[in-house]
């Protein structure tokens, strides 16, 4: 597939891209950045370098009971144009991953079916969405027949490269992108086939601009919703392009969370829908290990973690932080006893997160200091020691049990044994760590020396 040529610089990420400038004078605690959606779905797409091998149900929540409509165990059994089927094992589908079983017999029914999926990032619905769009474009006509909704610049080019990519088979089948920075001479109409863009971009080309009719397009896929409405404006701006489109063109959404805000969202964009949700995995404590260790201060929690830090760094660890200033101070203070460590930190760019993950993941660090906000949704399979530097606590300083759920559930996945250290320098946190032992109604065992041979156990 050919795409237009920006004829601008590629744009300065900003707000709602991957740059989170901060003010190193103040001491943001997590909870007051700004959790950027954007910047962390396309982090999961930079790191994810295969599917999410999920074992969660598919509730199906069909609008017609009568409708004959199926799962599918092979993507053979969609019946899809065959470079198209080529496309798919090219980009090393073997098999539809669990919702693609799904979603995709209902997206390329006959007549077209509205669909509204949920389920988290990793789980293929990329895929599943392109292949559909793909599968109901004419090539011979040349404008454009589908059109593809990303909350940001940068999660549109994300998109785009899988169109690219499943579609290299068919060459005859184009690809432009609407998105600020792409000019085009006023009056000129788009040959392409299939658009991707942001809202307000596109909202220009179809209604002011008039590069897009509209009524010809076929299928409308708006991704991300959840990132969507997080963004100021992107959700009128969707509604109005949706009004615009013709009554039966196929609608598709999807979002990684279906709050309610997502959901009421979702019903004002698409008609009479299908409804997928995939269930998440239950995070679980019983394979978890959970012990505190006591100080006095920042100080003596830093000493704690050194005398651990052989035992811990057998396998591979995280170590949690309130704030990107201890998670800074804490990964020098690590570098200077000469321990190699990874920081993953807020006003790093999104690819450079990414290649932090990446080295994290090959081993080439044993540990990685980071806050929340930076590790929310990252999975690394060798992950088996979590130590929380800094107890999750919420604005008003009560814990927050599930960020520790969420933060401690990073070991003990697939079945094995995990670890956590919660390091405890006051009475105020040995009162949350006692609140949060009540939550979850497990004991959380003071470390001893003795312990740590059972450490070096769990992590061998």
């Amino acid at each position: 597939l050919s795409s237009l040529h920006l004829k601008e610089e590629k744009p300065k990420p900003d707000a709602n891209g991957a740059v989170v400038k901060a003010d190193d004078n103040i001491e943001k605690t997590e909870d007051e950045e700004k959790e950027d959606r954007a910047a962390q779905s396309l982090l999961n797409k930079l790191i994810r370098s295969n599917l999410v091998d999920t074992t969660n149900q598919v509730e199906v929540l069909q609008r017609d009971p009568t409708s004959p409509l199926y799962s599918v165990k092979s993507f053979e059994e969609l019946r899809l144009k065959p470079q198209l089927l080529q496309g798919v094992y090219a980009m090393g589908f073997n098999r539809p991953s669990k919702i693609q079983e799904n979603a995709l017999p209902m997206m390329l029914a006959e007549p077209p079916q509205n669909l509204i999926a949920q389920s988290q990032s990793g789980t293929g619905k990329t895929a599943a969405f392109v292949l559909a769009m793909l599968s109901r474009v004419e090539p011979g006509n040349k404008y454009p027949q589908c059109l593809c909704l990303s909350p940001t610049y940068e999660l549109a080019l994300q998109t785009g490269k899988v169109i690219e990519q499943m579609g290299k088979f068919y060459p005859e089948l184009k690809l432009a992108y609407a998105v600020r920075g792409n000019k085009l001479e006023r009056g000129q109409k788009i040959s392409e086939q299939i658009v991707i863009g942001t809202p307000g971009t596109v909202l220009d080309w179809c209604a002011k601009l008039k590069f897009i009719d509209p009524k010809k397009i076929k299928v409308f896929v708006l991704d991300e919703a959840d990132v969507m409405i997080a963004t100021q404006g992107h959700q009128d701006q969707s509604i109005r392009i949706q009004r615009m489109l013709p009554r039966d063109c196929q609608m598709l959404l999807f979002s990684a969370t279906f709050e309610d805000s997502v959901w009421k969202f979702a019903q004002k964009i698409v008609p009479d829908p299908n409804v997928i949700k995939l269930k998440r995995e239950e995070e679980t404590l019983d394979t978890i290990k959970q012990y505190y260790v006591l100080c006095n201060n920042r100080d003596e929690k830093f000493q704690a973690l050194c005398n651990i830090y052989g035992a811990i760094t057998i396998a591979q660890a995280m170590i949690f932080c309130h704030t990107r200033k201890t998670a800074g101070w804490l990964a020098a203070e690590l570098s200077k006893e000469g321990h190699q460590v990874a920081l993953l930190s807020g006003e790093m760019m999104v690819e450079q997160r990414a290649a932090v993950i990446e080295r994290f993941r090959e081993g080439k660090e044993k540990v990685l200091v980071t806050t929340n906000v930076c590790a929310r949704g990252i999975d690394v399979e060798q992950v088996s020691v979590v130590i929380n530097f800094d107890l999750p606590v919420d604005k008003v300083g009560n814990p927050d049990n599930e960020t520790y759920l969420h933060r401690i559930g990073r070991t003990g996945r697939f079945g094995k044994r995990g670890l956590a250290i919660n390091m405890v320098d006051s009475k105020h946190s040995m009162n949350i760590l006692n609140r949060i032992q009540e939550h979850f109604n497990k004991k959380i065992n003071k470390l001893d020396t003795d312990d740590l041979d059972e450490i070096e156990k769990i992590t061998n």
